[in-house]
Order: structure tokens, then sequence, then C-alpha cells
């Protein structure tokens, strides 16, 4: 896709045009992930962002585990223990 040149309005806002916006899967109100790098503003979908986070977990959650499983019984380890100091 070829670049395109746009400007801010008063309030500080930029449309990203419609073709980028269907080569993004983006739609109004859809969540954003936006990235400074250098001079650059890096946009994409937040759900891409999302994705790439969880592959990072992935790397190092060993097969089997679940971490939502262990902070859930942290929780309910320190539930205990605070109930029973009061």
């Amino acid at each position: 896709m070829k670049a395109v040149k746009t400007s801010l309005n008063a309030n500080g806002r930029v449309v990203i045009p419609a073709a980028f916006r269907r080569a993004l899967g983006i739609a109004p109100g859809d969540a954003v992930d936006l990235r400074l790098q250098g001079t650059e503003v890096r946009l994409r979908p937040a759900r891409v962002a999302l994705e790439e986070a969880r592959k990072l977990v992935r790397a190092h959650v060993p097969r089997g585990e679940s971490l939502v499983d262990e902070l859930i019984a942290e929780r309910k380890k320190e539930a205990r223990r605070e109930f029973r100091r009061t």
C-alpha cells in the first residue's frame, strides 16, 4: 500500500484512510496500540499487540501449566491467611 499525506485537525486528530483501516481490519471504536519509534508513530490493532504478548508469555510457560490457575491458587492461599489473622 502506498503512503498518503494527511494532516492533523485542530484537536490533534488524524484520519486513517479507509483503505488503511480495511487492511488493518479496524473500524471506528476499535482499540489500537500506538508506539513512538524514533520520529515515527506505529499504529496496530490492539488485538495484534495482545496476541504478540500472549506468544511471548507462552514461550516462557511450560506446556500444561496455567498462569491463571497459579494466580487464583495464590490469591486463595493469601485470602485464607488473611482470614486467619482476623
